[in-house]
């Protein structure tokens, strides 16, 4: 059912917790699934240089939050916005059908993050587009 790249991502997720003082802070959830996801950045110049993971959810969506706060780190912001959920679920190796909603939560809350990272600058949100199953995406601005 599950690749061995999302069976490793789960059993041993790299980036797991918060980042105290986060440059920007994102949580998405999918009211459909249950499942929550919270994304803090630290971001140097234009570059994330950590991203760290929170979720609660199924195996699919912790796969999926590790996979994504790994690829993005190194990223520029802008880089970091277009990370895809293909580009995630193609990452992990694929996911099964009833589970790649999933990958959706990790784009929505590093956008959220990097929404919150501008807003908490002064600069305009970048608009989201569609939010998919993921409406409740909210920033955090403590």
């Amino acid at each position: 059912m599950y690749t061995e790249k999302v069976i490793a991502e789960f059993t041993n997720p790299e980036y797991v917790g918060e980042i105290a003082d986060a440059d920007g802070v994102g949580e998405v959830e999918n009211p459909g699934c249950g499942d929550i996801m919270r994304i803090s950045l630290k971001v140097e110049g234009d570059r994330i240089v950590d991203a760290r993971f929170k979720t609660f959810g199924c195996a699919a969506a912790i796969a999926s939050s590790s996979m994504a706060t790994r690829m993005i780190r190194g990223m520029t912001l802008s880089e970091a916005w277009n990370l895809s959920n293909a580009d995630v679920v193609d990452a992990l190796g694929g996911l099964p059908e009833p589970k790649v909603h999933c990958s959706l939560l990790a784009r929505g809350a590093i956008r959220a993050a990097i929404n919150d990272y501008r807003t908490r600058r002064g600069l305009p949100p970048l608009e989201a587009g569609p939010a998919g199953c993921c409406e409740g995406t909210k920033p955090d601005n403590g």
